[in-house]
């Protein structure tokens, strides 16, 4: 850091804060000197706009506590872009020009009661800059993106091989990785891409669903990633057993243990039923593969899918382009929607789920029905499940971010 002096310990605890909204830790400290001077008690406030009323904002924080903030004619109001490293491009703005969702850092005297607070300064990123913000993301996670399970790993080398699926077939990439790639690990009880943690290379085990980003070589099957979120994930097939529409949760016998489980369906859990034709298609790969499943791992590995058993003309709808696990992703997305209503008490579905804890039941990140004819097919059930796995990091709503 540039010496602030005494504002070098208040630094530190911004630098949290300041990430939240894509500042860098030297724009708040800026910030500090200019409203922090006169040995006033400063407090922070990240979170998102919830309502606008005569010269106040409601915010909802990032903890989860409501904060009403009063706007005075001193106020400091500044729009910035997510992202962005300082506030040299950063415009003055009014509590006019915000709006309902938008993000924002707020620094200012709590009154007593700690549920509002005086602004001193309010640096604003716009909700509508969010949103452009994470399209673009997706896009270029779907671009420069490639996805599926370990099936190596070479820490002193620093490399990661992982089975990706084509329309071709199951071929390996190599990602390779370099003190600059940004390592994120999900979280075992969230399927979301801002829940998960700094993580390293020697973290990844094989067998985890991996995606990464960075510059491709298609030809040579490699891959040099600036980024890479991974995680370890359940695949599970079997029959429904109940549902429970208070608690969002399906139990469901595991064809493979003949034991029960109970999973969490959230608003990031995907449900889709499969076509007839789609399933009956996949169906006639796995009865064509050794050992009943195409692509299968060695024990004790994830399977990769069978890519080839979903017609081009489907898998490319909605893609335009032809091969990788995006295009799954994208045929997944075209398929019909259910909801947890449609789930009949003997229903076949095929699973992937969060790992869970002893906190919380494994959460659903992808559910499909309409998947008998694929259950039938294949003699084991774990493995035919394993079809799903690199879906589930293959695109769709990536939120902040997500890939």
């Amino acid at each position: 850091m540039i010496g602030f002096g005494k504002n070098r310990g208040r630094c530190r605890l911004l630098r949290a804060i300041a990430s939240l909204i894509g500042l860098a830790a030297l724009a708040v400290c800026a910030l500090a000197q200019d409203t922090g001077k006169a040995g006033t008690q400063v407090s922070k406030v990240v979170g998102t706009i919830q309502a606008i009323t005569g010269n106040s904002l409601t915010i909802t924080s990032d903890a989860g506590s409501t904060v009403h903030v009063a706007i005075g004619d001193s106020t400091r109001m500044v729009r910035t872009a997510p992202g962005a490293k300082d506030l040299k491009g950063a415009t003055p703005i009014t509590l006019s020009d915000c709006q309902t969702g938008d993000r924002v850092l707020v620094r200012g005297t709590a009154a007593a009661d700690g549920q509002s607070l005086s602004a001193l300064s309010v640096i604003v990123i716009k909700g509508t800059d969010i949103a452009a913000k994470q399209q673009e993301e997706r896009e270029d996670w779907q671009k420069r993106g490639v996805g599926g399970l370990v099936t190596g790993l070479d820490a002193a080398v620093g490399t990661v091989t992982i089975s990706t699926s084509t329309l071709a077939g199951v071929k390996p990439t190599v990602i390779h990785v370099s003190k600059q790639t940004v390592i994120r690990r999900y979280s075992p009880d969230s399927v979301k891409f801002d829940d998960a943690t700094l993580s390293s290379l020697d973290q990844i085990r094989v067998g985890d669903q991996l995606r990464a980003r960075g510059a491709k070589s298609d030809e040579n099957g490699e891959l040099a990633a600036e980024e890479i979120v991974f995680g370890t994930f359940r695949n599970i097939a079997g029959l429904v057993l109940s549902t429970d529409p208070s608690s969002q949760s399906i139990s469901v016998q595991d064809l493979s243990t003949k034991k029960p489980v109970v999973l969490k369906i959230d608003t990031a859990s995907e449900l889709r039923s499969l076509p007839p034709m789609v399933a009956q298609r996949i169906a006639v790969r796995l009865k064509g593969a050794p050992g009943g499943a195409s692509g299968a791992a060695s024990p004790g590995q994830s399977a990769a899918p069978a890519a080839g058993a979903v017609p081009a003309s489907t898998a490319n709808r909605g893609s335009g382009r032809g091969g990788g696990a995006g295009d799954f992703q994208q045929m997944l997305n075209h398929m019909p929607a259910v909801t947890l209503a449609d789930l009949q008490k003997g229903m076949a579905v095929m699973i992937v789920a969060t790992e869970g804890s002893a906190q919380k039941p494994p959460t659903a990140v992808t559910l499909l029905t309409g998947v008998e004819p694929i259950l039938t097919a294949s003699p084991d059930a774990s493995k035919a499940a394993m079809l799903l796995s690199p879906w589930n990091l293959g695109g769709g709503d990536a939120g902040e971010g997500n890939p």
